[in-house]
């Protein structure tokens, strides 16, 4: 018997290092082929392993540091403020949600949950953020829409409140003299520690990985995120490379990398998430399995 588990274990072991390896290896390729010579890469293909390096591609967006340090800037604040705001509503939605003696909780629950079926689709979406909330071209554009609120959120913030914050805690604190305010901020979300940070994570990826709100509402290339910045980047070395402007930009698309770059691009947009994530894993694991065992 005890053979054979251990045989099961070095089994299961192998599958998980084999997973593990499967996952990494999509972001080894994605590393090195940034750094990877154009010609190179051009000529033999991405590979782990290249016969030349080269930097070109970060030189390229070096050249354009500026504008890559204030769409950092601007994601990192749209990300942080955003973030913290989306916490603040779901918590202020999902508690009350999660309370027995909140009269029609049912049916305010089902609006909520109605909202994860059914939108008013994009175009009216569009008109109602710019023609009546006039949120075009500004900060507000990358915030509210489509990322401020989750319905999904606030029904799994629901769900760990009501699985794993016992009533009598509730009930101990009401008697000592507390209020809705101080009983939620000083008893319930201390106790709920996993899932926030489970949803913060989750909400900061959505934030930090957005492009549609900044390609639907914004026209100002000063406002635009990361994502926006470096995809209009691409853009810009696309048309130069196709010729479609040849006679002007000869010069300047002569040293000027194609292929590389979109890996480079996607390394500059994805290597925060991968620094800050192992931080959060315990956090994401233990709250996503609570959260989710019961509605």
């Amino acid at each position: 018997m005890v053979d054979k588990k251990k045989g099961f274990q070095i089994f299961a072991n192998l599958i998980m290092i084999a997973l593990t390896i499967c996952c990494l290896f999509p972001f080894l390729l994605l590393i090195m082929s940034s750094l990877t010579d154009e010609t190179t890469l051009i000529r033999e293909g991405y590979s782990i392993f290249p016969s030349k390096f080269g930097l070109d591609s970060y030189a390229y967006l070096l050249r354009n540091i500026g504008k890559i340090g204030r769409a950092y800037g601007i994601t990192i604040l749209v990300t942080v403020a955003g973030t913290a705001s989306s916490m603040f509503i779901t918590i202020l939605m999902a508690y009350p949600l999660s309370r027995k003696e909140l009269y029609g909780r049912n049916i305010l629950a089902f609006f909520v949950f109605f909202t994860m079926l059914f939108n008013g689709g994009l175009v009216p979406t569009y008109i109602m953020y710019t023609r009546y909330l006039h949120i075009k071209n500004t900060l507000w554009a990358l915030l509210i829409p489509s990322l401020l609120v989750s319905a999904f959120y606030v029904i799994m913030m629901r769900t760990y409140f009501v699985t794993n914050i016992p009533d009598a805690i509730i009930e101990a604190a009401r008697i000592d003299g507390a209020g809705e305010w101080r009983t939620l901020f000083t008893v319930v979300l201390p106790l709920a520690g996993p899932m926030i940070a489970t949803l913060a994570l989750l909400i900061g990826l959505g934030y930090w990985n957005d492009w549609k709100n900044g390609f639907y509402y914004l026209t100002d290339s000063r406002l635009y995120s990361i994502q926006n910045m470096l995809n209009q980047m691409l853009k810009d070395v696309q048309f130069l490379k196709s010729g479609a402007d040849a006679s002007a930009a000869a010069e300047l698309t002569q040293d000027m990398p194609s292929v590389g770059i979109k890996m480079a691009i996607a390394v500059i947009g994805a290597l925060p998430v991968m620094v800050i994530y192992p931080f959060f894993q315990k956090y994401f694991v233990k709250g996503i399995t609570i959260g989710a065992v019961k509605g």
